[in-house]
């Protein structure tokens, strides 16, 4: 089977899985009440935080948590060892602007790591509603690496489960010795997408006109999109 095949059997999948439609709700209400969109998360996981970030067709109020050395561009061997070290995020996140009326998506393929549960905990004591973006088939036979024995599905308020198998690769082929193509991006980004495409029908369903960007390579939209900037711009820097 091919890795096209593979990955859109798994989109199959997660189609009708989990509760996006109840968590789309409440970061409705979230964002009603002047509430925004955080996404943390540390090496692969950080793309998929800044992946909705100020994008044409998404919603404006999202702001990726951009701690430097968790990000591939700093080196990955550098992010990878930051993510398993136990308090490593505190004084980045203590500096955010992260507050209860907020919405906190945490990314991490294992669930296992110090920094990403760090950062849920970190989020649960600000009262910001908590997410994780996770496999929970890591769950049984990959213990957390946290000083508390916690998982990331243990310190979160709602749970996204993108499914993907342990090791993340999906293809085996005669002859090579590892399982290879891995599916965590594709699914990850797939359901923080649909995510965000329900939250904004339910904002719709609240009364709301829901703060969509719109692609700057269309012309005249000048004006909408300043208008969003300047709506968000003492929350989020674009």
């Amino acid at each position: 089977m091919s890795y096209l095949s593979k990955a859109a059997d798994l989109l199959r999948q997660l189609e009708h899985s989990g509760d996006r439609r109840g968590i789309s709700t409440v970061i409705a209400e979230k964002l009603k009440a002047g509430g925004i969109i955080h996404l943390f998360g540390c090496g692969h996981s950080s793309l998929l935080a800044q992946e909705p970030y100020y994008r044409a067709g998404g919603l404006v109020p999202v702001r990726p948590l951009v701690i430097e050395p968790l990000l591939l561009s700093q080196g990955a061997v550098q992010s990878s060892i930051a993510e398993k070290t136990n308090g490593f995020v505190h004084d980045y996140l203590a500096g955010e602007d992260i507050r209860e009326d907020d919405v906190l998506i945490v990314i991490s393929t294992s669930g296992r790591n110090p920094a990403p549960v760090d950062a849920a905990l970190f989020g649960q004591e600000q009262g910001t509603y908590t997410i994780g973006l996770l496999s929970m088939e890591y769950s049984n036979g990959q213990p957390s690496r946290h000083n508390s024995g916690k998982r990331l599905e243990d310190v979160v308020e709602a749970v996204i489960d993108t499914q993907v198998p342990v090791g993340d690769a999906v293809l085996n082929e005669e002859g090579i010795a590892q399982f290879f193509a891995p599916l965590s991006s594709v699914a990850g980004t797939a359901l923080l997408q649909d995510l965000l495409a329900k939250t904004i029908v339910s904002l719709k369903d609240m009364g709301e006109e829901p703060p969509i960007f719109m692609s700057g390579n269309l012309d005249g939209v000048e004006e909408h999109n300043r208008r969003l900037v300047e709506r968000y711009k003492d929350r989020i820097e674009f």
